[in-house]
């Protein structure tokens, strides 16, 4: 599921970022060019804050595709749609539960129990998030994540690099 973060994924992540890294574990998913597209991060970050947030999306162009999306207002049209399509839903939930296994494999923090992130398991509140999980855990184990990559794909995708 990921990768040991090296040296020179912490720099290219700086560069990223433009800040230090924190609480990095791995690499998640990667660009087909090897630079890192999503990180794994800890649970309760070094100075002791707990940190929900256990994919996180670090590629420049992936956020800035992900935030034009989330300019025209998807998540609350997302989270309707979570109120009457009980597939999706269902799905949503089960995605929320694999993203609590997946931090709960790092440590278990009581603070963040039973709280995954970007607004799971009931609402959509961080498209970044899912696609951060969508892309680590492979197609079908988030559908928000799954359907926001799909929507992006005119101006970011997973398989052509744009580093």
């Amino acid at each position: 599921m990921s990768s040991a973060v090296t040296e020179r994924d912490l720099d290219v992540l700086r560069e990223q970022l433009g800040r230090p890294p924190r609480g990095v574990v791995g690499v998640a998913a990667r660009c087909v060019c090897g630079r890192p597209l999503v990180v794994r991060t800890a649970p309760r970050l070094d100075d002791g804050t707990p940190f929900p947030t256990t994919y996180y999306l670090t590629c420049p162009p992936a956020v800035a595709a992900v935030s034009t999306l989330e300019a025209t207002g998807l998540m609350k049209d997302l989270t309707a749609r979570l109120e009457h399509d009980e597939e999706l839903a269902a799905a949503y939930r089960r995605a929320h539960e694999a993203y609590l296994a997946d931090r709960d494999e790092l440590g278990h923090v009581e603070e963040i129990a039973g709280v995954s992130a970007g607004g799971m398991p009931t609402r959509v509140k961080c498209l970044h998030v899912h696609v951060g999980h969508a892309l680590a855990a492979g197609p079908g184990v988030n559908p928000i994540g799954d359907e926001v990559l799909g929507l992006m794909r005119d101006t970011w995708r997973p398989d052509r690099c744009t580093c």
